[in-house]
């Protein structure tokens, strides 16, 4: 059998086209995802490792035995694609990231989240590539341009949102996870619109006519995008509401709510929208309405589907870039220069510290100004969770960097090979290392006073608060029309508690015009096999 497996394997660094995956890779593939989940799950207990450094290091050994079965020739069972990692991997991620949020905490810290990710991106950025740009002169590096060293701003600007589930726990800390989490996901889509941009443009000769077209650019995809997930959730609430699929047949419903929330992906990148913002607020326009119009088999269903297929596709990222960290060609480039490598990677990452920490703590500052409560204020020990969590970079400046920096997974250019074997060993730093002190740090600076704790996580509690809730506990709501809370209702109000006078006037619209037309929790008509009031609780 010995021999078998080794011929096999030999075979894959022969015959693997960038276009045609083998059979055989795709077993040995999915076997590895397999031995992922089984050390994952002996590994639980452990605090300071997570499934996606147990991903990073069966990827690691994985790719050392491939080296030395192909004689050195390859370390991979296929080529990268960032094509498979934009179009298949990353949506069913952010999809249920969105669909699973804690929306109440989610919308009550919206504007510092789009602070922190599309400012806080911008000024990471400028630092990331400034900095480049004026310290690479020190290394041999080969002609570089300015768009190389705002591609690599871009790159490093975005932060890692897949591994941020895996560190922080939304049910012990909900105010970190909204913001990290939250931050996350518009720094990607960020990040990703100024990669565009940047390879869009011509960059040679920048003035403000260009950086106006960038801000333009960059504002209509960040609000397009939104409403586009947000009218495809509301579609696919209409939809369901209207045509009762769950009286025949739940799997057209829990199919048409997967579609849908794929087509929304799908419908974004043709239009050259920001996909991931698209599907990431399609997810919460599902939670809030689609999923109270579906029959309950069908939640449980869509509730599991939705989390395996994100968890499969974290695993399937953080495995191949195991794997790829031991690719002989990008190191074969740069062994000569072992030391400039190296210096390279320490001033990158030396940059993301100081774009991290000066994007952290001056807006922090900012937000807490406009925080009256002295309990929602962002605390120095938080802030310091905030831009240490947010330190990790993972599969979407790998996407970028593989995108800008090879063709088809290779490259021979050396300053190419030096930023890709960059890119790869701060990615596996910053998930490893960071990865695995991210939990004790919390430990250790919160108090157990500042952890929540729920008896059942798993329950579909996150799915059931409704989407801005004001001054009372959603979960103590059985039919989601028990609002009738008094309220002050003068212009003082809106004055003194912006955030709170929203909340109240978006509940009132919801249940007058949304959820009577989209549905949603105390607005579905009973039919059989729908679920019971209990369920909420």
């Amino acid at each position: 059998m010995a021999p078998n497996l080794i011929s096999v394997v030999s075979r894959l660094g022969v015959t693997m086209q960038p276009d045609q995956i083998s059979v055989h890779s795709i077993t040995l593939f999915v076997a590895l995802l397999c031995a992922c989940i089984l050390v994952g799950h002996l590994l639980e207990e452990n605090r300071w490792v997570n499934e996606s450094i147990t991903a990073l290091g069966i990827g690691l050994v994985t790719g050392m035995i491939l080296l030395l079965i192909t004689k050195g020739r390859s370390s991979h069972l296929f080529v990268f694609s960032e094509e498979l990692f934009f179009i298949y991997l990353l949506p069913p991620i952010i999809f249920n990231a969105g669909f699973q949020v804690k929306k109440k905490q989610f919308f009550r810290n919206f504007m510092t989240i789009v602070m922190f990710g599309a400012v806080g991106t911008l000024i990471s950025f400028a630092i990331i590539s400034i900095g480049s740009a004026q310290l690479f002169k020190k290394f041999d590096m080969g002609a570089l341009e300015t768009v190389d060293y705002l591609a690599l701003g871009a790159i490093f600007s975005a932060t890692d949102s897949v591994c941020t589930l895996q560190v922080l726990n939304q049910e012990e800390t909900p105010l970190l996870y909204s913001i990290v989490f939250g931050e996350g996901v518009v720094n990607d889509a960020t990040a990703v619109v100024l990669f565009n941009a940047i390879q869009r443009f011509d960059l040679s000769h920048f003035t403000s006519s260009i950086a106006v077209q960038l801000l333009g650019n960059f504002v209509y995809l960040l609000t397009t995008s939104t409403l586009l997930g947000v009218a495809v959730g509301l579609l696919s609430a209409y939809m369901i509401k209207k045509f009762y699929f769950g009286r025949h047949s739940t799997d057209r419903e829990v199919a048409l709510m997967m579609l849908m929330a794929y087509l929304s992906y799908m419908m974004a990148e043709i239009l050259n929208l920001s996909g991931i913002l698209t599907v990431f607020f399609c997810g919460i326009v599902m939670s809030h309405y689609t999923w109270h119009n579906i029959t309950e088999s069908s939640r449980v269903t869509t509730k599991h589907a939705f989390a395996t297929l994100s968890f499969i596709s974290e695993l399937f990222i953080f495995l191949y870039v195991g794997m790829d960290a031991m690719d002989i060609e990008k190191w074969t480039v740069v062994r000569k220069s072992p030391g400039t490598s190296i210096g390279v990677s320490s001033l990158v990452f030396g940059l993301v510290l100081v774009g991290r920490a000066a994007t952290v703590f001056p807006l922090s500052l900012v937000s807490n100004l406009a925080r009256k409560s002295q309990d929602e204020k962002i605390g120095f020990k938080q802030q310091i969770i905030i831009w240490w969590a947010g330190l990790m970079r993972g599969a979407v400046s790998m996407a970028l960097a593989y995108n800008k920096f090879t063709m088809a997974g290779h490259t021979e250019l050396r300053g190419n090979a030096i930023l890709m074997t960059s890119t790869i060993s701060i990615v596996l730093f910053s998930t490893v290392v960071i990865g695995m002190m991210t939990k004790p740090l919390i430990r250790w600076l919160l108090s157990h006073k500042h952890l929540n704790s729920t008896s059942d996580p798993a329950t579909p509690k996150t799915v059931t608060i409704p989407l801005l809730v004001n001054g009372h506990d959603p979960e103590s709501d059985t039919g989601g029309d028990n609002y009738n809370v008094p309220r002050p209702m003068s212009l003082r109000m809106l004055l003194t508690t912006p955030t709170n006078a929203v909340h109240y006037y978006w509940r009132k619209f919801d249940n007058a015009v949304m959820r009577p037309v989209f549905g949603g929790r105390g607005f579905t008509p009973f039919i059989p096999g729908s679920p019971r009031k209990t369920f909420f609780h």
